[in-house]
């Protein structure tokens, strides 16, 4: 497959893993990239999440780009309504400024958190109506162009640091045709509406300084391993972590309890958010990804790795890459 492969990375945290170990692991699966082939390794800002620990998405880049040498890394993305687009500009002007060419800025809409924590991020429900205009307001300001009178970004003045729209509806695919930016679709959570965005940002596109066409990158989850019943036992795991989206953070529950939550109404839309994934051996994920590859046509996609603890995430990605890349 020629399509060019990267690593949405959710530094998941198992539930018999410390914090420290996870991030160690993040470093080890970017490493792990690195050599193996893969384009670049995208990190996605989430709160109030005690299995995610990419919270501080530009500290996490900062720590793996000095622990690696070549890759590209970068925030898949940053919720930019929690955010002054100054402040992002400085923190990814810095980045690109200590890692020049490596560095990535995927921006998004939604809060990445409940209301709650919302609250607690000092954002409110109106955050996100401005998206449109931070998201040129930050463009501005890494390309030395800003849009503020008598305000710069120092660093991040003139880095020109590649931005990108991630989204899971149609509204981010126009938005990203309208300012001629790469569109990443979050398919490996919210396949509902992947092929209407895909059109819709295809056939709105306008070109514009940064790029002359379309870019789709689409997300799928991979579970790969030597065996099939490991792979299948792996991705049972996942799917009881992911009961946790549903009940109140820090809430213990039995492996019993998340299958009866699952298999409920109620468990229909974690179910349904593993739509796009393969769990298998390398043949059987090859099969899977290169269909999907082939329906949507896009131009790269980003693989989210998603074996519950870090010595499967390294093995999946180790596989997978002596499919695609080997």
């Amino acid at each position: 497959m020629s399509v060019p492969v990267s690593i949405l990375d959710l530094a998941t945290v198992a539930r018999d893993q410390t914090v420290a170990e996870s991030l160690a692991g993040t470093v080890a699966l970017a490493r792990t990239a690195e050599q193996t082939g893969y384009k670049r390794v995208w990190y996605a800002e989430h709160h109030n999440m005690a299995a995610i620990a990419s919270s501080a998405t530009s500290v996490l880049i900062a720590h793996v780009a000095a622990h690696t040498s070549s890759i590209r890394l970068g925030a898949g993305g940053v919720m930019l309504p929690n955010h002054s687009p100054l402040t992002i500009a400085e923190q990814f002007g810095t980045l690109e400024t200590l890692h020049p060419g490596r560095i990535d800025l995927g921006l998004g809409r939604a809060p990445g958190s409940d209301q709650n924590t919302m609250h607690a991020l000092r954002r409110n429900a109106t955050s996100s109506d401005t998206f449109p205009e931070d998201v040129l307001e930050l463009q501005g300001y890494l390309r030395g162009e800003s849009r503020i009178p008598d305000v710069t970004a120092y660093p991040g003045n003139g880095t020109n640091v590649p931005l990108y729209i991630l989204g899971s509806s149609l509204y981010g695919a126009g938005l990203a045709a309208a300012l001629g930016l790469p569109y990443a679709f979050a398919s490996h959570f919210a396949p509902a509406a992947l092929h209407d965005a895909i059109a819709l940002y295809r056939r709105e596109f306008k070109p514009s300084e940064q790029l002359d066409k379309p870019y789709v990158m689409a997300a799928f989850n991979v579970i790969a391993s030597d065996d099939q019943a490991d792979a299948e036992r792996q991705q049972v795991e996942v799917a009881r972590s992911r009961v946790a989206l549903l009940v109140r953070p820090g809430t213990k529950y039995t492996d019993e309890q998340a299958d009866q939550v699952l298999a409920s109404p109620q468990g229909q839309h974690l179910r349904e958010m593993m739509t796009y994934s393969a769990a298998g051996t390398p043949d059987v994920v090859q099969k899977l990804v290169t269909e999907f590859a082939e329906q949507t046509k896009a131009d790269e996609l980003i693989v989210a790795h998603q074996s519950p603890r870090v010595e499967e995430r390294l093995r999946s990605a180790e596989l997978f890459a002596d499919v695609f890349m080997g």
